[in-house]
């Protein structure tokens, strides 16, 4: 399984999650097996200035099937879930804290939006 986060800086699995996924500056991409981390890497978003559904494209090009994020709105979800990707909302914590509640089953999906989303584009 291969888990994408959208984070706000780049220090491995000690990185933060960002407020909303389609302006983070980076993604954690973790690979889990046998309910452990085997590897992760930190990947530059390129469309931090993005268009509606080019992030879901570019977190299933890197063969993940879950996103963990905080805020997202009804839209990228309808895109991530078109293209099989789970997606949790209303996380919150480190890329390793979110990954081990998600595999030890804690990890819920929860509505969350960031404060003043939607009022500045459509998503």
């Amino acid at each position: 399984m291969k888990i994408a986060i959208p984070v706000i800086d780049n220090a491995g699995l000690e990185s933060r999650i960002s407020e909303h996924f389609g302006h983070a500056p980076y993604f954690a991409f973790v690979v889990a097996e046998n309910g452990g981390i085997l590897s992760h890497e930190i990947v530059s978003n390129p469309f931090e200035e993005h268009q509606p559904g080019q992030i879901p494209d570019f977190v299933k090009s890197h063969g993940a099937n879950v996103i963990i994020t905080r805020g997202m709105g009804s839209r990228a979800k309808q895109f991530f879930q078109a293209l099989g990707i789970e997606a949790i909302t209303g996380a919150g914590g480190t890329v390793k804290e979110l990954v081990e509640s998600y595999l030890d089953g804690k990890l819920q999906s929860r509505d969350y939006e960031p404060e003043g989303h939607g009022q500045h584009h459509n998503h």
